[in-house]
């Protein structure tokens, strides 16, 4: 799921040459462009000729109400005992695999068992959009061209090798598999896990998981350092200090009273975070270089916070303190909020409704100018400030 699902980002004028529009003059568009990249014009036309729109592709896309929720729900909805047991189960049954991950890559099993579960149930629920016709429909759209049209580039080129049928089905943004990566990632970080000569991500556990390793690796994960830690903060912290554009090293934190709430503390000179996904009330992390990598395969930093919880969990960490946080905002607030901070000439991104970076670091700027706690977490107060 390696995607910007927080951005809504702007056509450049690239970009609005070459989406929209008559879909077979896109189509040809498309050919051309692959040809010039050194394919097989028979294996581009073939891969395009029958390629459609599907208009439940973009309803997918305009509606990612999920990533409204604040991070105790969507970590809740996330993770269950089931889950958890589930990762038991298959740590085991591929222990080899992932004692050859952690050698060759230094990715953790939880890290992978993670990813593993929140994409695919563990290769049980991959999707069932065609992918070719996804990655056509979103290259096509003008929202987002500059992703999926190189993606869409790199399917056919999959196609030509042999390794994409016109029948592979996946997750409604094209990510294919059992960790669920894009055409892209597949050409460039694929591995054949099992031996047998090819890299399938939708039926190969070990190519998955080797696969999925080698992206994270790529993508700078540092063997042998955490990505994220729960900590207990103290009421005399400086609120203007925590979120993810500031850090210091763990010793200077634990200075000002920040401690681990489990586990061994990490080297003292390790760069950390301190997150407050809800607040100076709510639960505390130290985020690590490493949980940076999380932002690489989604931009929803509800979902990377869960994700790199759930691994912590799976390697033995207790449940969360969820503490007592202040309510957040609904959906339409939140677009209020983002509204009256772009009016104000804060950059929050755009007004979808999500709490991502942008939004908060304008609320903690905001919370400090006003003289309030600044945690970064927006309050029905603050709203009715504005």
């Amino acid at each position: 799921m390696r995607l910007a699902l927080a951005l809504s980002l702007l056509a450049t004028p690239l970009a609005a040459q070459v989406c929209g529009g008559d879909v077979n003059t896109f189509r040809q568009g498309v050919v051309d462009e692959a040809v010039s990249a050194g394919l097989d014009p028979v294996a581009a036309r073939d891969f395009l000729a029958t390629a459609s729109i599907d208009q439940s592709v973009l309803n997918a896309d305009r509606s990612q109400g999920v990533f409204q929720m604040d991070f105790v729900t969507f970590s809740r909805r996330l993770i269950s005992a089931n889950r958890l047991q589930n990762a038991q189960t298959y740590a085991d049954r591929y222990d080899a695999t992932f004692d050859r991950i952690e050698q060759t890559y230094g990715v953790p099993r939880g890290v992978l068992l993670a990813f593993w579960a929140f994409e695919t149930d563990f290769g049980q629920v991959q999707g069932d959009y065609n992918t070719r016709d996804a990655l056509f429909t979103l290259a096509h759209d003008c929202r987002r061209p500059e992703l999926f049209r190189p993606e869409l580039i790199a399917a056919i080129e999959l196609y030509q090798r042999g390794d994409f049928p016109l029948d592979t089905t996946g997750a409604w943004a094209g990510e294919i598999g059992q960790v669920q990566m894009l055409p892209k990632d597949i050409i460039a970080n694929g591995i054949d896990g099992d031996g047998d000569g090819h890299v399938t991500l939708k039926t190969s556990a070990e190519d998955a998981l080797m696969s999925g390793a080698n992206l994270l690796a790529d993508l700078g994960w540092q063997a042998g350092e955490p990505a994220m830690q729960e900590i207990t903060v103290p009421d005399t912290l400086d609120w203007a200090t925590t979120g993810l554009d500031k850090t210091r090293s763990v010793a200077e934190w634990q200075a000002q009273g920040v401690s681990i709430r489990s586990g061994s503390a990490p080297d003292p000179n390790l760069q950390a975070s301190v997150v407050l996904p809800m607040g100076r009330n709510g639960p505390a992390f130290f985020a690590y270089p490493n949980f940076r990598v999380y932002f690489e395969w989604n931009q929803s930093l509800t979902y990377v916070l869960t994700a790199a919880y759930f691994a912590t969990r799976i390697e033995g960490a207790p449940v969360y303190d969820a503490g007592n946080p202040a309510p957040g905002l609904s959906g339409e607030e939140m677009v209020r909020l983002q509204e009256r901070l772009q009016a104000m000439g804060y950059d929050v991104g755009g007004a979808d409704g999500i709490l991502g970076e942008m939004t908060r670091e304008a609320v903690q700027q905001e919370q400090i100018r006003r003289g309030l706690p600044a945690d970064a977490w927006p309050t029905q107060d603050l709203l009715n400030a504005l």
